[in-house]
Order: structure tokens, then sequence, then C-alpha cells
């Protein structure tokens, strides 16, 4: 396949470490707002995005909540151990783990792995009258199994969302190269996340405030929302010469029925707000397809990393999406689970999405090959353009609003 053989070095610039936004701006609208329209570039704050919108859109975003994924524990020795929380094991979904009384099991990452020798760790939690315990069960391919005992002194029952709110830290992201800070559990959370799951925030949403949204919503523009829960794999550098060596994290998803009839009904006219609302737009795409197709393992519905490139692409978005629609009702539910380890890479012929709004990427990532998918070689210009005149990049940075040509 040709696109495997893309090189990643043909998706690099040079970022210097003074452009990368280490904290947010005060006020989250107030970021510079580059605009990519009909091949021109030019540049607005973000407070104005109602101005560059019209009521037939629909702004599709990602309500996933960041959760205080850094467990920090200390052994007798002194020794730092940090437990990165990646996913959920045992219950493995979610809602359900978050929700256990008094144990767990999450597949996660361990900071100093070599000076943990399999003892059980003990942490203190006084605001809770609880005591946390951590045991390694065994190792995975991206860290280890880590189970989760906890237990208080009072009679009040306390959950594992309890625990990670009272002794997790933010998990923002590394290349920041700082510690969190106390304002970071609010910045590095959009204002309308709701679920929590994920170890990274979609970022995109962090320009969004409750006036912005109003404005939006006064021009008559839908607001739907789908979840994907980020991993730490939204981190993960292409190391690889091309990018077909490199292997994408998997995430899972979350779309309900009255979002898929928003969706399906406003079609060809579809913002995603961030990359994790786009890869989620489009990885529905390809489920309905193999919906169509006569997928067999429906109860575990899955799009492969290089699914969209390999499988029939005959049908109308509308087709696909109905055939989501059609499923879910013959299933009594009114929501769609799935899981996607989608890669958008240059070629792609997008399906889904009309208008992405977004941050700034790192060089040489799966992200900014996502840009360049949407608007071609014109994203050297873009990024050029906002390194020229002085936008902030990655997480706590500026946005864009990028609309794909016609």
């Amino acid at each position: 396949m040709g696109l495997k053989s893309i090189r990643i070095e043909e998706y690099d610039y040079l970022l210097n470490e003074d452009r990368i936004a280490k904290y947010p701006l005060s006020q989250r609208d107030d970021s510079k707002l580059l605009i990519y329209k009909n091949k021109s570039i030019t540049k607005s704050t973000f407070s104005s995005i109602s101005e560059l919108l019209n009521k037939e859109q629909t702004i599709v975003y990602n309500n996933t909540k960041v959760i205080q994924a850094r467990l920090k524990f200390k052994k007798i020795t002194g020794a730092s151990i940090e437990i990165f929380l990646l996913n959920p094991i045992e219950p493995s979904d979610y809602q359900f783990s978050f929700s256990s009384a008094n144990q767990c099991v999450w597949n996660c990452v361990i900071g100093n792995i070599k000076r943990w020798k399999g003892e059980i760790l003990v942490q203190q939690i006084p605001t809770l009258n609880a005591e946390l315990e951590a045991k390694m069960l065994s190792r995975s391919s991206d860290g280890a199994f880590v189970e989760f005992n906890w237990k208080s002194t009072n009679s009040n029952t306390i959950t594992f969302a309890d625990i990670v709110a009272a002794c997790g830290q933010v998990p923002i992201p590394p290349y920041l190269n700082r510690e969190p800070v106390i304002a970071d559990k609010q910045t590095y959370q959009t204002v309308y996340a709701k679920p929590e799951g994920s170890v990274a925030a979609p970022t995109a949403g962090l320009h969004f405030t409750p006036s912005v949204i109003n404005k939006i919503k006064e021009i008559g523009c839908s607001f739907t929302e789908v979840t994907l829960h980020v991993g730490a794999g939204t981190f993960k550098p292409v190391k690889s010469d091309t990018i077909g060596e490199h292997e994408m994290h998997t995430e899972r998803i979350y779309i309900t029925k009255d979002a898929l009839k928003t969706i399906i009904r406003t079609l060809g006219s579809i913002v995603a707000v961030g990359t994790t609302s786009m890869r989620t737009l489009e990885s529905l795409y390809w489920l309905g397809v193999k919906i169509i197709e006569g997928e067999n393992n429906l109860a575990n519905l899955h799009v492969n990393q290089w699914d969209a490139y390999q499988l029939n692409d005959n049908y109308s978005a509308k087709q696909s999406l109905e055939a989501i629609l059609n499923y879910i009702e013959e299933e009594g539910t009114d929501y769609l689970m799935a899981s996607t380890q989608m890669i958008i890479v240059p070629g792609y012929n997008f399906r889904i999405v009309d208008t992405l709004i977004t941050n700034f990427h790192q060089p040489r990532s799966t992200l900014l090959l996502l840009v360049a998918a949407f608007i071609g070689d014109d994203w050297k210009k873009v990024y050029e353009y906002a390194i020229q005149n002085g936008f902030r990049f990655l997480s706590y940075g500026d946005s864009s609003i990028l609309f794909k040509s016609k």
C-alpha cells in the first residue's frame, strides 16, 4: 500500500521551545484563531468564531473528562513509583470501574518500574480517611496490570472516582516539562466535560466558553456530542521512518442515537472540534460499512488501523450512518459503543467532516498527518503563518479553524 510508505520526515517543522504554551491564557476564548478557508489564511480571536459559522452547521465536540491519572506512591526505601492510569480492565467499563467501591484493575504505565519488585504499595488518603493499596498483577504490552484495593476507617462508601480525585494528579502533557499546578484541574478540562475516562484533554475544546457556545447557538448552529476517551498514546511519537511501521493506539468511542440522527440530518455541514472528534466521526463511517458488509463480531465493533484504506468505500455517508442507526434500534438501545485504532494520513478521503477546529500539533506526529490529510500540502503554509504571527502551540496553545477545500 502506497500510503504506508509515507515518510514522517516530510511532516516535520522547526518548533522552538518558546512557541510552546506552558500555561493557558487567563481567559479561554482570548486565544488567537487562525482561519484557513478557500486556500487563504487570516487570523482573528476565538471569541469571534461564531462569525465564521452558519445555521446549517452542526458542531460536534468530544465530551470526555480528564481524570487525575497520575498516582504517586513511595516505598519504605524512599523510592518513588508513579502509576499512570491508562484504561480499566476489571471492570472494563469506565463508568463501572469508577463506581467500584473497594477494588478494580487497570492497565497502567509505571514510572520507575525497575524499583517495584512486586510488593504491595500503600498510600494513606487523610481527606477520605482511607488507605489505598496497589498490587502489580502482571506486565502488559503498555506497562502493567495493577489491582487497586481500598478501605475506609469510617462506614462511608468510597468509589475509585473518589480515590482518583483525592490523590491523583492532572496528567498534563509531558512536553510541557513542568509539574501540574492546582489551576490545571480546571484549565486542562473543557467546560462541557462529562464522562470520566481521558488521560489527555481534547484540547481543541479548551477554547470554548459558555459565552462562545451561546453565540454559536444564537445563529442557529446545532451542537451534538460524542465520547472518545483519549489515551496516552496520543502523545506516542512516530519513531519509525515510514508511517506504515507506526502502531496506533486503540481508544473507546460512544455515541447516542440522537447524536447520530443530528449528524445524518446535517451531513455536508459537520464541524469537528478537535482531532478526537474527527477520528470518532470518520471511524463511524467505517463501522457502518462493517455493519452493511455483515461484520460478524458486532458486540465488539472495532476499526483497525488501516481499515479505511482497505474496506469497500462505495457507500454514502448517509447509508453508513443509517446502518449504525438501524443496528442500534434492532439492539433495543439508544447508543453505540465501539473502539477505533484508525489512522488518518494524507490520501484519506473524508466522509463525514467538512470543517475542523484544532490546535497546532507537534512535528512528526500522527495529529499533524491528520491535518495534512484534511488540507493537503497547505499545512506547511498554515504552520509557517502561525509561527511568523506569534501563535502559541500545542495543548494550551492557540486555535485554528480549517475549512475543507470544495
